[in-house]
């Protein structure tokens, strides 16, 4: 495995049961078949509790992205409002995750390279763009730059909540702006690995004691 740092308030370990609702949202151009979110599928599958994932295929807009979670989350805590929740995220789904993470603050937060000013990253992304795992193409607009800015969420109301994966060698985003971003959270810093966490299978066992898994 990658070399790693752990840093962790208070030790890390499996503090909580799996959520009743743990949503994987999937990085820019990537979507439910990436290589990490089927291997989460198969995780929970081989648990036994594939109904407690969501792994939706997120559109390009920011906004129709947030709609379509926040209305599947709000759908389950109308019918279910002891619902527990669970946002995880990479890459652009780590910034979806925690703009959900703050509007939900009893959720816990699980974050793989997320991105962190992607408003500022996406700007040479705007045009059409062929989605990685499909035949599918998106469009993504300036606009959605906006929106991107319009939904950050500036500060951590409980930074404990969070579990942060972070790449030293990510090719795409810098590995101190993550964890600057994130004080206080649980941190596993790879001292290696990339963008893309192509050592995922070594990760996985901090990734599950961070959804509850055993």
């Amino acid at each position: 495995m990658t070399p790693f740092n752990l840093s962790s308030p208070g030790g890390f370990g499996r503090t909580r049961d799996v959520a009743d609702l743990v949503v994987y949202l999937h990085g820019f151009r990537s979507s439910s078949k990436s290589v990490k979110a089927q291997k989460m599928i198969d995780t929970f599958a081989r648990a036994g509790l594939s109904s407690h994932l969501w792994v939706p295929d997120l559109p390009a807009s920011p906004a129709q992205a947030l709609a379509l979670i926040e209305q599947q989350v709000d759908s389950r805590l109308q019918s279910q409002p002891d619902t527990t929740l669970t946002f995880f995220g990479s890459s652009l789904g780590g910034y979806y995750a925690t703009v959900l993470g703050e509007l939900h603050t009893q959720a816990s937060v699980v974050l793989l390279n997320p991105a962190i000013r992607p408003y500022d990253d996406l700007q040479d992304q705007i045009g059409k763009k062929k989605v990685y795992f499909s035949d599918e193409e998106i469009e993504f607009v300036p606009a959605y730059l906006g929106d991107l800015k319009a939904m950050e969420q500036t500060s951590l109301t409980d930074p404990a909540r969070y579990f942060l994966v972070a790449a030293r060698d990510d090719e795409v985003l810098n590995c101190d702006t993550m964890l600057a971003r994130y004080p206080g959270a649980h941190q596993l810093h790879l001292l290696g690995s990339d963008h893309a966490l192509s050592d995922f299978d070594d990760i996985l066992p901090f990734v599950k004691l961070a959804v509850g898994l055993q």
